[in-house]
C-alpha cells in the first residue's frame, strides 16, 4: 500500500495544529526542538505535514534530524 504524499502546510495551519504562538514556534526552530521550514518558492515556505505530525505525537521527544 502506498503512503499518501507528504503535503506542505503553511504557517497558519501549523499554528492551528500545534497551539503554539508564532514567536514560540520560531524560537523552537532556532533551538532545534521543532521541524524547520522547507522553501517552496522564492518568497514562500512551509512545513512537511509528516514532520508536524511527528512533533505533535511526541513534542518532548522530537529533535532536529528526527
Amino acid at each position: 500500500m502506498m503512503s499518501p504524499p507528504d503535503r506542505i502546510i503553511r504557517l497558519k495551519t501549523v499554528l492551528d495544529r500545534t497551539g503554539l504562538s508564532r514567536s514560540t514556534l520560531y524560537r523552537k526552530i532556532t533551538e532545534g526542538s521543532f521541524p524547520s521550514q522547507v522553501k517552496i518558492s522564492v518568497h514562500g515556505a512551509g512545513w512537511r505535514e509528516s514532520s508536524i505530525n511527528q512533533w505533535i505525537a511526541d513534542p518532548a521527544g522530537w529533535h532536529h534530524g528526527n
